[in-house]
């Protein structure tokens, strides 16, 4: 499929209603934009997921919180069926 998109002059464009529907992109929803070495630009549809860093002391507390409950327990294995 090929189609011819005009960018305003924000630099916003406007993808036609069969390409929205061909990657199944809806309102609000994000594409990703993969432009290859050769400058071919590749249009995908995409989630952008928020990732967040913890520090070693946030670890360190999620670790204790986790153990908290098994402490003074003798753990016991099952071998898997």
């Amino acid at each position: 499929m090929i189609k011819v998109v005009t960018v305003n002059q924000r630099g916003a464009l406007t993808l036609p209603k069969a390409v929205r529907e061909k990657l199944g992109v809806t309102r609000g929803g994000q594409l990703v934009v993969d432009i290859d070495a050769r400058g071919e630009t590749v249009l995908r549809p995409g989630v952008v997921m928020p990732v967040k860093m913890y520090s070693a002391a946030q670890i360190e507390e999620f670790q204790k919180m986790n153990e908290a409950p098994l402490a003074g327990r003798k753990l016991r294995w099952r071998k898997a069926r």
